[in-house]
């Protein structure tokens, strides 16, 4: 049973990536599915979230720039990432949640994560 982080990389500001998460061991549709993001001596941030029914929140620092999806059929979810800013960069990690009662972002409520890609946003 594990999540797979996939896709990350080396990009100037401005520029675009997208990210997959892929499922396995378990059936993605039900599931909450979140990416987070962490930076060394920082705490995990919420970046995205999809619940079960396609419901999607998106943290302050990147909405309008980041759009989430999810492809049960695939077992994936995936992060497309436009207009990066330096302080985007970070690792990238995904995560699945059985239930939801409140605030999306509660690192609580994940009970399975993925190690994780790292994006790096330099000129």
């Amino acid at each position: 049973v594990q999540l797979q982080a996939s896709g990350g990389g080396s990009v100037q500001p401005g520029g675009s990536l997208t990210l997959s998460c892929t499922a396995s061991g378990f059936t993605l549709a039900d599931f909450h599915m979140a990416w987070f993001r962490q930076v060394p001596g920082k705490a995990r941030e919420g970046v995205a979230s999809i619940k079960k029914d396609d419901i999607v929140t998106y943290g302050d620092s990147v909405r309008g720039r980041f759009a989430v999806s999810r492809d049960n059929a695939k077992n994936m979810m995936y992060l497309q990432m436009n207009n990066l800013e330096p302080e985007d960069t970070a690792t990238y990690m995904c995560a699945a949640a059985p239930r939801i009662l409140h605030s999306q972002f509660w690192t609580a409520w994940y009970e399975k994560w993925g190690q994780g890609t790292q994006v790096t946003v330099s000129s």
